[in-house]
């Protein structure tokens, strides 16, 4: 009995807040609770405290996009400083099970940095497709053949990706497309991908059997596995993940 509550797998959840990535980290905590895996999900104060609003019909007041800035400095630094303390306090404390992993987003700077510090397991959590991935990890391929950055002004159909069909330049993320690389914004994303190539293994919110061209591409270079589609499906319990209210949506698609 007290090997298998020493076996017991202790995941540390850590999204991004943000609506795409929340919502997904939120269906696996539950699906792997369900599996019996203790899950401690971190979440800022600010983004727990907009959830509930939204759920009573309170639209979010920070608008990320407008203040990228401040977002990146406040996840680069004042996060990651919080982050590392949470999960310093946490190991000190000697949970039952102890914790066995982080899962950060892939869009967290910091991932490998902590689980390094503290020994843990290193995944990586991708929300979006593998064909995403595997465009962001290629960008060396993009940039010898002119394609990085070339925002309006390229027109060939892009064939050279390994798991990727031909692609169309409009098609592309929008920070490989932009002309200026250089943004805030910019740095903050390819310092993310690099962080992201360091995990021991990266889990993604997609299907094989939809995906798995890209899918063996990313494999070549880091062990990826697929693990969607999540969904709550399985359970009725609800859990509350929107950060916006049901009537605010139409007004966000507006802008």
């Amino acid at each position: 009995m007290e090997l298998k509550e020493h076996l017991q797998p202790h995941e540390v959840l850590i999204p991004l807040p943000l609506q795409g990535h929340i919502t997904p980290f939120t269906h696996l905590a539950m699906k792997l609770a369900s599996k019996g895996f203790t899950i401690t999900f971190v979440n800022t104060e600010s983004t727990h405290q907009q959830i509930a609003k939204a759920h009573d019909g309170f639209p979010l007041s920070f608008d990320w996009s407008a203040n990228a800035s401040q977002f990146v400095e406040g996840f680069v630094h004042v996060f990651q400083a919080h982050v590392d303390d949470f999960i310093e306090n946490l190991v000190l404390s000697k949970p039952n099970p102890p914790i066995s992993c982080i899962i950060a987003d892939s869009f967290h700077v910091w991932g490998s940095t902590i689980a390094k510090k503290y020994n843990l397991v290193n995944v990586s959590f991708w929300t979006e497709p593998a064909t995403v991935l595997t465009v962001y990890y290629h960008m060396d391929l993009l940039k010898s053949n002119g394609h990085f950055g070339c925002h309006d002004k390229c027109e060939d159909a892009i064939r050279y990706i390994p798991g990727v069909q031909a692609i169309e330049p409009a098609d592309l993320p929008s920070y490989i497309q932009d002309a200026d690389p250089s943004t805030v914004m910019h740095r903050f994303v390819f310092k993310c991908l690099e962080d992201a190539q360091k995990a021991d293994f990266v889990i993604g919110n997609t299907v094989q059997e939809l995906e798995s061209s890209p899918i063996s591409a990313l494999q070549e270079k880091q062990p990826y596995y697929a693990i969607g589609p999540l969904s709550t499906s399985f359970t009725k319990r609800i859990i509350s993940t929107n950060l916006l209210p049901a009537s605010d949506y139409t007004n966000e698609l507006a802008r």
